[in-house]
């Protein structure tokens, strides 16, 4: 399987629809959101393109392709627009046997790691992407953010297929790569 995992999106269709193209054009199976779908959260300023209703109608279309968590900024009224689940804290995939925990990453993330097991934990929510591994044969994902990118890094999504994950910018640019086989 092929995952597209992506955080914050926070409301701005120009960024989803990018990454709606890039999940289309590579052939991804599923579309992992890591929670902060429609609502761009009150630190933030109006993301370009503020359209959550028609990010929901984007979205509702390939519902039984998405495994979505519930992120801060997520809201009771959030899931009411959107036909697929976000009330949850994480979820756990495992494919070919690697675990992969799905989280926002207000709760858990790797300073407050989850206690279930798990090799790789995607978080969000710092709108920082971070990829590397860890001393204890586990990987951290942060996948940052394709509206608002902090501390001059571009806009950014992860994939992960085979046992690799990578960085993607908006772009279509591969920033990182990193095979969980290797260690």
């Amino acid at each position: 399987m092929k995952y597209l995992i992506v955080s914050d999106i926070h409301g701005s269709l120009p960024a989803l629809d990018k990454v709606l193209r890039f999940y289309e054009k590579e052939q991804c199976d599923m579309f992992c959101i890591l929670g902060d779908i429609l609502n761009y959260g009150p630190r933030n300023g109006l993301p370009e393109g503020l359209d959550p209703q028609a990010i929901a109608t984007r979205l509702n279309r390939m519902a039984g392709q998405i495994v979505a968590v519930r992120g801060n900024c997520d809201s009771e009224v959030d899931g009411m627009l959107l036909n697929f689940p976000i009330s949850a804290d994480y979820a756990l995939i495992v494919d070919e046997g690697i675990r992969l925990f799905l989280t926002h990453g207000h709760i858990y993330n790797e300073k407050s790691t989850p206690q279930t097991g798990y090799d790789v934990l995607f978080y969000g929510h710092t709108h920082l992407w971070k990829l590397q591994a860890t001393d204890r044969m586990q990987w951290i994902c942060n996948t940052g953010s394709i509206t608002f990118p902090k501390e001059g890094n571009l806009p950014t999504f992860a994939v992960y297929e085979q046992k690799v994950i990578s960085i993607y910018s908006l772009d279509g640019s591969c920033l990182k790569t990193l095979d969980v086989r290797k260690h």
